[in-house]
């Protein structure tokens, strides 16, 4: 299948171009490496010249050259692909060979290379002895080494690094998909864990060519119907896709895969190009496309099999959280509802309070995780009014002291609702519950907390929550006009507020009247 370069639409529609013409593949300088290390320029000569058109799997031999064990060393410490050594053993000392064989196993930790000993004096390293005593792969007097034998020896030799190499990648890749496995089993999200996947995936195969993965719910990739692709995530030169330049059509080729895979159920691999299927629970169909994947052997498909399981696992783990949380987003969110409904409060006073919060949080430089989570644990910040008899709650003109200290109740009444939850979402709303009515100078309830000692989001939802009350029209008053409200929200700034706060407020403004124009309460 040829490469296909691919962008997407202001929508988030993937689309694929036509076909590139294929660059030349860096396969082409692709080559097996014999280091020659002997003190004889001869030797040299004549090995090069006897396997001057040697090839191995297609691929041609290198011929680098050392004439001391020290040389020799320089050299291996810098060619990391050395696949074979072939090594004299007298040269600038009577074992000199010797040395260079336990330095490469002891000193560079090199397993992969082979090694073949050559010697013209075999009385200065006995052959059972060197066997014994060296990981060496093969031992050779010079005298007896022909043309053809030596020809056979590095023909051996190779077939034996290139064996071996594919045994230290598989477990490196094992390796990999088991940490790898691990870390997106800790993601939570959609768009991480496609990315994840892709960036884990390009690491194992050393993908450069580039990937992308997609998402769909139910569709069939033909040229007449491609729309329902919707991109998540990209790598390599495929990271164009993070623009909204360009909205080419999708190639024929990669449209023909994509449908067999989608059709088939199943991930198609077509010893270049890879479509993984990944069936979610929810319904959904997650389709990953690789391109590039030439060389893969048969195990380093059953890696990639093994990796691809856990994926999908790992997809369906993502949307149960996600389903989970949102599931607690909605709970508060109707809870907060009708803690509003029965207090008969403002109709939208919860989620501009919610909106301001969040906002303030994102001012204050919390980070986008944490404004979110208080964006949806604030709702809950008056839910222990439920505690509160109606005719207090309820009452059109002023408490008195008694009724007031009844009121301010409902701190503890909505901690204790809340605080036994382990969800991140129902702690952060406990504390805010809890501290929304504490004051920056102590003065505030029901534990009379000061300054910092308040919950950050406490303070965050305590001046969200009075500036939308101010603003708005309440049983027992009139919405105040904004400029009043500003005025007495700078005159209680460091007093009521975290004059931090306060400032983040003023200086957002355009953006909380576009919160309050986007929940306007009905008239």
């Amino acid at each position: 299948m040829s490469p296909a370069h691919i962008a997407t639409s202001a929508d988030d529609e993937l689309i694929f171009a036509e076909e590139e013409p294929v660059q030349e593949s860096a396969a082409a300088d692709a080559h097996w490496t014999l280091l020659i290390v002997d003190d004889e320029e001869d030797v040299h000569t004549t090995t090069r010249l006897v396997l001057e058109d040697f090839t191995f799997d297609g691929i041609p031999l290198r011929c680098i050259s050392a004439y001391t064990g020290a040389q020799a060393m320089e050299i291996l410490r810098t060619e990391k692909d050395i696949a074979v050594v072939l090594l004299d053993v007298v040269m600038e000392s009577n074992h000199a060979g010797l040395h260079v064989a336990r330095a490469i196993r002891e000193e560079l930790d090199n397993r992969l290379v082979r090694i073949i000993l050559r010697t013209g004096q075999p009385g200065q390293a006995p052959e059972r002895k060197v066997i014994i005593s060296y990981d060496i792969n093969d031992y050779k007097h010079k005298a007896e080494l022909t043309s053809q034998r030596l020809f056979t020896t590095v023909y051996t030799a190779l077939r034996s690094y290139r064996d071996l190499r594919v045994i230290e990648q598989n477990r490196q890749g094992l390796r990999h998909i088991i940490d790898a496995s691990a870390d997106l089993f800790r993601i939570r999200s959609i768009r991480q864990l496609a990315q994840g996947v892709l960036t884990q995936l390009s690491s194992l195969y050393g993908l450069f060519s580039g990937s992308v993965y997609v998402q769909t719910s139910g569709f069939t990739a033909t040229s007449e119907n491609h729309e329902s692709l919707q991109f998540i995530a990209a790598t390599g030169k495929y990271d164009a896709l993070q623009t909204d330049e360009g909205c080419p059509q999708l190639s024929s080729d990669v449209r023909a895969a994509v449908q067999q895979a989608v059709e088939e159920k199943r991930s198609i691999f077509n010893g270049r190009d890879y479509v993984g299927y990944f069936p979610a629970r929810n319904g959904r169909e997650h389709l990953i496309y690789l391109e590039g994947l030439s060389g893969v052997t048969p195990p380093d498909e059953n890696l990639l099999q093994v990796f691809t399981n856990n994926v999908a696992v790992a997809f369906d783990n993502v949307y149960l959280n996600k389903e989970i949380i949102n599931t607690q987003k909605e709970v508060i969110l109707r809870l907060g509802d009708v803690v509003e409904s029965r207090s008969k409060e403002t109709a939208h006073h919860v989620r501009r309070v919610a909106e301001f919060t969040r906002l303030l949080a994102r001012a204050a430089g919390l980070g986008e995780e944490t404004a979110e989570l208080y964006l949806h644990a604030s709702p809950m910040h008056d839910v222990g009014k439920i505690g509160i008899p109606d005719a207090i709650l309820l009452k059109p003109g002023r408490l008195t002291d008694e009724e007031r200290e009844v009121m301010k109740t409902h701190t503890t009444i909505g901690y204790h609702i809340l605080n036994t939850s382990e969800r991140p979402i129902m702690q952060a709303a406990a504390i805010i519950a809890h501290e929304h009515h504490e004051r920056w100078d102590g003065t505030g309830y029901p534990q009379g907390l000061k300054g910092d000692g308040i919950h950050i989001a406490g303070r965050i939802t305590c001046l969200a929550d009075i500036f939308d009350a101010l603003s708005s029209k309440r049983v027992y008053k009139e919405a105040w006009p904004q400029e009043k409200v500003l005025d007495y929200i700078q005159a209680e700034k460091g007093r009521i507020f975290d004059p931090a706060l306060v400032d983040a407020l003023f200086a957002n403004m355009e953006e909380i009247d576009r919160i309050r124009d986007r929940y306007q309460d009905a008239h």
